[in-house]
């Protein structure tokens, strides 16, 4: 009789899993309510998503405005929305592309620019090298172009005795070859530049190192064009390289030879305007 009374009192109520059941079945019914929520269609705000669109992108036809319980938007009886993932991924592409188109726009104008100017100073390169030839100075004169310029380069040992800036009385005759050629291009920018080999300026000269010593040697060029010819003097610059730019190899008495030069840069055009 003890051990059925001792049972009694341990009885009554639901069954503890009952509990746990119950709060499943709660939380169950949460979720589906959130999920409901997140589902339902706001029509105003459909209205307003299609009306920025039509007017924005033209990707809707005017009128198609009515949203009907499924939530989908239907305009002359065509649901519009039902695909509009695949519209938005279409105009990403197309302004993907309108942006490649750009550049490769900008990329064929400045190809266009280059070519025009290269042509220009081929051009010029060549008119120049049959005035040199008329002139008898073809041998005594190199010629090369860029998209830039023509570039005339003479031989410095012509030009000048060794640690001197003033041109040689025998090699005026040249310059003034070359300043009846730069006539023809009086408005375009002409660059005089000097240049020297490596060996260092001797301690006894009145010009303290190799840069010195070029850019007065490119004065001096400059000066005498400037002086008998009818050239902008405004658009004629010098300045001294020193031993900086090589085209040949000081190690040999060839090449230092090579380096000791003055060179003449006639800008095209189209240089000259920047």
């Amino acid at each position: 009789m003890a051990k059925k009374k001792k049972a009694d009192e341990g009885g009554g109520g639901a069954p503890a899993w009952m509990a746990t059941f119950s709060d499943l079945m709660n939380l169950l019914l949460c979720f589906f309510v959130l999920l409901f929520s997140m589902s339902s269609v706001d029509a105003e705000k459909y209205e307003q998503l299609v009306a920025s669109l039509n007017s924005s992108f033209s990707v809707l036809p005017a009128g198609g405005s009515a949203i009907v319980d499924t939530g989908e938007l239907v305009g002359m009886g065509i649901s519009q929305l039902n695909k509009m993932d695949v519209m938005f991924t279409a105009m990403l592409n197309t302004g993907g592309n309108e942006q490649d188109k750009k550049e490769e726009k900008e990329k064929t104008a400045e190809e266009q620019y280059e070519e025009k100017a290269l042509a220009e100073s081929e051009q010029m390169a060549e008119d120049i090298k049959k005035e040199l030839e008329q002139l008898g100075i073809q041998d005594q004169v190199e010629v090369e172009f860029n998209a830039q310029y023509v570039l005339l380069t003479l031989n410095g040992a012509l030009l000048f005795d060794s640690g001197q800036s003033e041109v040689k009385q025998e090699a005026l005759p040249l310059i003034d070859k070359i300043g009846s050629i730069l006539e023809d291009y009086g408005q375009n920018i002409i660059e005089i530049e000097g240049h020297t080999d490596n060996v260092p300026i001797s301690k006894n000269s009145r010009y303290g190192s190799n840069d010195v010593l070029s850019t007065f040697r490119a004065l001096s060029v400059t000066n005498r064009l400037r002086s008998r010819f009818n050239l902008n003097p405004a658009h004629i610059k010098y300045s001294g390289r020193g031993e900086y730019v090589p085209v040949a190899d000081n190690s040999t008495a060839e090449g230092r030879a090579r380096n000791r030069r003055v060179e003449v840069k006639i800008y095209n055009s189209m240089s000259s305007s920047t």
